[in-house]
């Protein structure tokens, strides 16, 4: 039961700390984070960093902060940087490489997330022209919020880390959800990881914590963006009460995740069969499910469900996501179903 009572499906966003993780929060060791004195921070960021493979991490307020970092470093003024049309950096995070690294985005086309490696071999402009920006850089997003949760397998990013190699790119990972990745293709999260320059994963939407993202990478890459954490204003003092959660997060919440993808797949499979909606129930790969509306928009649907008990969110006219977390219970998906079957019946 999430919030004001209500079964909250809108996003993993919403869930709340753990009481573990209150209780950590409450006796977390702290000191100046800023001044390098704050041992819960250096702890979760020498987890971060482990857990993925790299040699340092950093730990930032939020993912749309790391994610600008990582362009700013990992990219060139005046260059572009190629990433899938529907990502996040591209879409939704307030026009972020432009106003800070001033690069140029050069969107890819997919269908699912997965932008065909023919097609980022094509966009790679390596000879520098007066009128034409060379490639610095490729961002990936694993999963992908626009595609229902979308996985990216490990033999395609092995793909395009060859090509970003070739071609001397900083390869990045908007890897907000990237242990859902892990997770849904069995393998540890390192697998996924170690094949890109810098990762950015969020302790706030699946793994539960209140604040925070983790930036990973080389340790001069992080020594260069910490320098830059600072001059965007996200150098914090006694920040320990949040990395506190964030180590349970990574340590503990990260085990639990296929709960949230079996609850979103009995989800999906107990409407798939209404005949005033779709639901690709091979497109429901983790912890989402993208429900296409046939006569009703998505206003309507969601005002009806809301009298039922149950939120979710609009993505467009006629789309509407569910996100199953932490704080979705097996009543919470009944109750979703019976609600969604009761509508369009």
């Amino acid at each position: 039961m999430g919030y004001k009572g209500f079964s909250d499906f809108r996003s993993d966003t919403v869930t709340r700390p753990t009481e573990e993780m209150r209780k950590a929060m409450y006796e977390a060791e702290v000191g100046d984070d800023v001044l390098g004195d704050d041992p819960t921070v250096k702890r979760l960021e020498e987890l971060a960093a482990d857990i993925t493979g790299k040699e340092a991490g950093l730990f930032v307020p939020s993912g749309t902060m790391g994610n600008t970092i990582a362009v700013k470093l990992g990219s060139k003024e005046g260059t572009e940087i190629i990433l899938e049309e529907k990502s996040h950096i591209y879409n939704f995070e307030a026009a972020n490489m432009a106003r800070y690294a001033s690069v140029m985005p050069r969107p890819v086309e997919s269908k699912n997330g997965r932008m065909k490696i023919e097609d980022i071999k094509g966009n790679i402009k390596t000879v520098l022209r007066e009128h034409m920006p060379s490639t610095s850089m490729i961002c990936l997003e694993n999963t992908h919020n626009y595609w229902g949760g979308a996985v990216l397998p490990v033999e395609y990013i092995e793909e395009v880390k060859k090509v970003a190699k070739k071609s001397n790119l900083h390869l990045h990972l908007d890897g907000a959800r990237v242990f859902n990745a892990a997770t849904a293709l069995k393998v540890g999260v390192k697998e996924i990881t170690k094949h890109f320059d810098s990762v950015m994963f969020c302790l706030s939407k699946g793994l539960c914590a209140p604040v925070g993202s983790m930036l990973v990478g080389s340790r001069e890459f992080i020594k260069n963006a910490r320098i830059l954490r600072k001059s965007f204003g996200g150098g914090m003092r006694q920040v320990g009460i949040l990395a506190a959660a964030g180590i349970i997060s990574i340590e503990k919440m990260t085990k639990r995740l296929e709960e949230d993808h079996i609850r979103a797949r009995k989800l999906a499979e107990g409407i798939a069969d209404l005949k005033g909606l779709t639901v690709d129930l091979n497109s429901v790969q983790t912890n989402f499910v993208m429900v296409e509306l046939k006569n009703m928009n998505s206003t309507q649907f969601l005002d009806e469900l809301k009298k039922e008990g149950v939120l979710a969110l609009p993505f467009s006219e006629t789309r509407v996501r569910f996100v199953t977390h932490n704080d979705i219970d097996d009543n919470d998906v009944e109750r979703a179903i019976k609600a969604i079957r009761k509508m369009l019946k």
